[in-house]
């Protein structure tokens, strides 16, 4: 069934999800890249890895991309598992909220994918469905599938679905990567059983008014990113995150928690408003601002507006 030699490679975008107040419903595309090669070999699992977590990732069947790959086969009916040779290069840094694990998901469904016969192939929907189940909802691998903001949600079926929605071209996202991890896990136990209603109504309006400062109106991204439903309950699990993005909401930037965090996500309105943000985060990061000693990764970003992008090598590679 499998062609040895048959050879493709995916680039797919790192992601952040939540977005301020969208908590499990918004997730936007950052242009910052895992690639991904993967060839048939006649048998056996082969992995060449570079860069974030390459040091640390299982070299085995544990692999999540490869894990990502069997669940897509077997979504398919393909029980067979064949030969295969890894080559990642990874870029998006792993535990700290900038859907690490979500584009190795995405990788590996599309690879797959890509390597199945023709009439075997599954389209869009059903891949969005594998990769969802992998990472247990959308937030991160939508965005990761189709590029710019995506609303997801869950159908009454148990289905997910999810509208991708395009960004307003002044939007410039900017990433503070601290050096220390939050586990997913931890930061989502932190969260409370029920909120009040109050919360509940002004992280709707804040969500709705989301949607419009992402692809109309980037002025409004301050107010529109107020969150009450997950960030300040997280906080005691990354108290320097928790003040850097105070330090900037007080000077007026739009600062939130990328995902589950670490990582502290600005979204500005403008390369003025980016530069100023920038000045900003120089300054609140400089050594001696903390009470511990942490340091931090600035990266001005973009928002990837078209997705992962595959390609199938013609050429034949034995393995």
């Amino acid at each position: 069934m499998f062609e040895i030699g048959r050879r493709v490679s995916v680039s797919v975008p790192g992601s952040t999800g939540n977005v301020g107040p969208g908590y499990d419903s918004l997730g936007l595309a950052l242009g910052h890249y895992d690639d991904l090669a993967v060839t048939v070999l006649a048998s056996g699992l082969e992995f060449e890895l570079h860069g974030e977590g390459a040091e640390s990732v299982p070299r085995d069947a544990d692999h999540l991309v490869v894990r990502a790959m069997r669940a897509t086969f077997r979504a398919a009916g393909v029980d067979e598992l064949p030969g295969l040779r890894l080559e990642a290069t990874n870029r998006i840094p792993h535990g700290r909220g900038m859907g690490s694990s979500a584009s190795a998901a995405v990788a590996g469904v599309l690879a797959a994918n890509a390597l199945l016969p023709a009439e075997r192939a599954l389209d869009d929907e059903r891949l969005l469905q594998v990769a969802a189940a992998m990472e247990g909802h959308p937030d991160n691998v939508a965005p990761s599938l189709y590029g710019g903001l995506v609303i997801s949600w869950e159908d009454a079926d148990g289905g997910w679905r999810s509208a991708p929605v395009p960004v307003h071209e002044d939007v410039v996202p900017i990433v503070a990567i601290p050096d220390f991890e939050v586990p997913t896990s931890l930061a989502r136990s932190l969260l409370p059983a029920q909120v009040p209603h109050h919360d509940a109504a002004v992280n709707a309006g804040r969500t709705a008014l989301l949607v419009e400062a992402m692809t109309r109106r980037p002025e409004l991204l301050l107010p529109a990113t107020e969150d009450r439903l997950h960030q300040p309950y997280r906080a005691a699990a990354m108290p320097p995150s928790a003040r850097l993005m105070g330090g900037l909401r007080r000077r007026g930037f739009a600062a939130m928690i990328s995902g589950a965090g670490p990582t502290v996500l600005v979204l500005a309105a403008g390369e003025a408003e980016a530069d100023g943000a920038e000045r900003a985060l120089a300054e609140l990061t400089r050594p001696g601002q903390d009470d511990r000693a942490v340091s931090w990764r600035v990266l001005r970003l973009r928002v990837d507006g078209q997705g992962a992008k595959l390609e199938q090598h013609p050429q034949q590679i034995q393995g």
